[in-house]
């Protein structure tokens, strides 16, 4: 089978001939370079092979143009946290409008995407990473949003409006240069920071619209459920063709989380503990439980979101070639 074609079989639950798998990672020594970036990312996926290719930029990309400034500190994930938010009062809401996709940190996305799709050893779907209005809106003002949504919602709901037009213009542009889908990571449907109703009101409508739009013209759409206290039920009923949650850290189990979605689910690994300290033999038993939960079918084996820069280059080597995938070890490990 093809890399594509292994992907779609288990958006279908179909067998497969191996069982699917992808990694991704932040690149933060690089990922302030649209060229650099996309180097380190064609290397990452040279070595490791992953049935798709999800592109990661930095954490800030979304919301440096309209004013959120991103910090030097590196987190042990290998995002940098704003330094300095956009919104810091109600009026600032107001400078939110949609964002035109030239010469745009916007941009700087697009070019790296561009930059993997064309490249020879881009051998499967290609993904764009992109965040979800609300998600944005908290990056945009911190923890000042939950004031907001309560004192001025309706400042917040324009500010909405423009960031979800900033996307669609956004997943034109990459649909239109060759990427294949969406990794649409939604950071705001978690109790932790908003009620179920603040999100059924300012969140699950825009999440719903932007993949509407987007899942007729993929191949791929994939929905990243960021975060504890998930709203699991919501992001389950939203359109997809495949779930990715932290499912060894913060649940459902991937057994319990498959039986409320439609199509794939995507996890199983810990990026915390068996990739980061563990060996190649409790990687693969942690492997061998996800697909026993899973039944063998509708499973992309994967973590439940970035894999830390100081993963274990070896283990990762080891589960993959237990599993039949392909590793090429004589290459430079991407930094």
């Amino acid at each position: 089978m093809t890399k594509l074609e292994r992907i779609q079989a288990a958006l279908k639950r179909q067998p497969t001939d191996r069982p699917p798998y992808a990694f991704w990672r932040h690149f933060p020594d690089v990922d302030r370079s649209a060229a650099a970036l996309a180097q380190s990312t064609l290397r990452f996926h040279e070595r490791y092979g992953s049935d798709f290719l999800k592109v990661t930029p930095t954490g800030g990309y979304a919301v440096e143009d309209w004013g959120c400034v991103e910090g030097s500190e590196v987190m042990p994930d290998g995002h940098r946290p704003c330094a300095r938010h956009a919104v810091n009062s109600p009026e600032d809401w107001k400078k939110i409008r949609p964002v035109a996709m030239e010469s745009t940190a916007w941009a700087g996305h697009i070019e790296t995407l561009i930059r993997c799709v064309v490249d020879k050893r881009t051998d499967c779907p290609t993904l764009p990473t992109v965040f979800s209005p609300l998600s944005l809106a908290r990056k945009l003002s911190g923890d000042r949003l939950n004031y907001d949504l309560k004192e001025n919602p309706q400042a917040v709901t324009d500010a909405l409006e423009a960031i979800t037009a900033t996307i669609l213009s956004f997943m034109e542009a990459c649909l239109r240069e060759g990427a294949q889908g969406i990794f649409y990571s939604v950071q705001a449907a978690s109790t932790s920071f908003h009620s179920e109703e603040e999100y059924a009101r300012f969140g699950e409508p825009y999440d719903r619209r932007i993949l509407d739009a987007v899942r007729p013209r993929a191949l791929l759409t994939i929905l990243h459920c960021h975060g504890e206290n998930l709203m699991f039920d919501r992001l389950a009923a939203l359109p997809a063709d495949a779930w990715n949650w932290d499912d060894r850290r913060s649940g459902p189990s991937l057994k319990d989380g498959k039986a409320r979605v439609p199509g794939a689910v995507i996890g199983g690994l810990s990026q915390w503990t068996t990739l980061k300290d563990g060996t190649a033999e409790e990687v693969k038993a942690e492997a061998d439980d996800a697909l026993a939960q899973c039944r063998g079918a509708g499973l992309i084996l994967g973590t439940g979101c970035v894999l830390p820069p100081g993963h274990s280059d070896a283990t990762l080597i080891g589960l993959i070639k237990a599993i039949g995938g392909t590793v090429k070890i004589g290459l430079v490990k991407p930094r």
